[in-house]
């Protein structure tokens, strides 16, 4: 696990960091004073743990969760609503309204006074990592989900684990158990364009990067034949996909309808788009809403019209 980050009791060299009522009697001093940490005994085999996980935020986020909820399921964890019965709590954070930290905060100070083991996951650890809430509690990152059950294994051993560093995406056919086992949400790409002063996703999701084409068409292919209806495709902002990779939303989007039934038995919607992406491709998009495989849906988020306010937070998702 070469690239977890962590703190140690102290500050010190490289390693899991150890709570403090195990770190007294889990500590030896090696001769080069650098210190040498004990495994902390666990009264259950890793994997026969029952986890309670809780989600805030976006559909995005929500996809995520039924992400790191198939992995652990795969793994023997049972994913649970009830926190109290459960051994280890998973919170998945949003960062964009203040409601939903406020909760996070609430739900993180009830866990602590519960002396129940915790990982914190989503956008809040990733863009603020550094918060008081979050001290002595493991995190996993929005690009690291893959990673999820090596993060629960050793945060149950009671070490503390922060794992963020953003690599490749996570793929798309990882284990999922979803909320709706009728409902596919399939991220089409992490992070945006923009840099709008005021957003804390943009700390969060960063840049843009876009899964491939091929990679999306193929999810949708698998999820058809697992038996599902309704396929979001979610992102922070859909309009932007595919301009990091020379490809653009009406060719996904084609492709995608391309693979569903002809029968109408699974239906499509696109997710959330800011406007100066979505604006270069009206007349296909209008043509892609028409499909009879597709909703005539479309979510354009509109910020202020005031143009002083609009250039000083350097809003590129502003209409006047």
């Amino acid at each position: 696990m070469e690239d977890i980050e962590d703190l140690l009791v102290g500050g010190g060299a490289a390693g899991f960091r150890l709570p403090i009522s195990a770190a007294v009697v889990g500590m030896k001093k090696k001769t080069n004073n650098s210190l040498l940490l004990q495994p902390h005994n666990s009264s259950k085999v890793p994997g026969t743990q029952t986890i309670f996980l809780k989600t805030f935020g976006c559909s995005h986020n929500q996809s995520d969760s039924e992400y790191m909820a198939g992995q652990l399921s795969s793994f023997g964890y049972a994913i649970s609503d009830d926190a109290e019965g459960a051994d280890l709590w998973l919170i998945n954070t949003c960062t964009v309204k203040s409601p939903s930290q406020s909760a996070m905060d609430t739900l993180i100070s009830k866990c602590k006074s519960a002396k129940k083991p915790l990982v914190v996951a989503g956008c809040v650890p990733q863009g603020s990592k550094d918060l008081k809430e979050l001290e002595g509690v493991s995190i996993v990152g929005v690009q690291q989900i893959d990673r999820v059950v090596e993060v629960v294994e050793e945060t149950l051993k009671g070490h503390e684990v922060r794992l963020l560093n953003r690599k490749t995406l996570p793929a798309l056919d990882l284990p999922k158990v979803r909320k709706n086992k009728f409902v596919e949400i399939l991220p089409i790409n992490v992070g945006c364009l923009g840099a709008c002063t005021y957003c804390k996703t943009k700390h969060a999701r960063g840049h843009l990067g876009s899964y491939t084409v091929d990679s999306l068409v193929g999810r949708v292919k698998s999820v058809v034949d697992d038996g599902v209806k309704e396929i979001w495709l979610s992102s922070e902002d859909t309009g932007a996909y595919g301009r990091d990779i020379g490809v653009n939303l009406p060719i996904l989007l084609n492709a995608i309808v391309a693979a569903l039934p002809t029968n109408g038995s699974t239906m499509l919607r696109i997710g959330m788009t800011n406007p100066p992406y979505i604006l270069e491709h009206l007349k296909e998009i209008a043509h892609i809403l028409c499909h009879p495989c597709v909703y005539s849906f479309l979510h354009v988020p509109v910020q202020s019209g005031s143009d002083a306010i609009l250039t000083v937070s350097d809003n590129i998702g502003g209409l006047r």
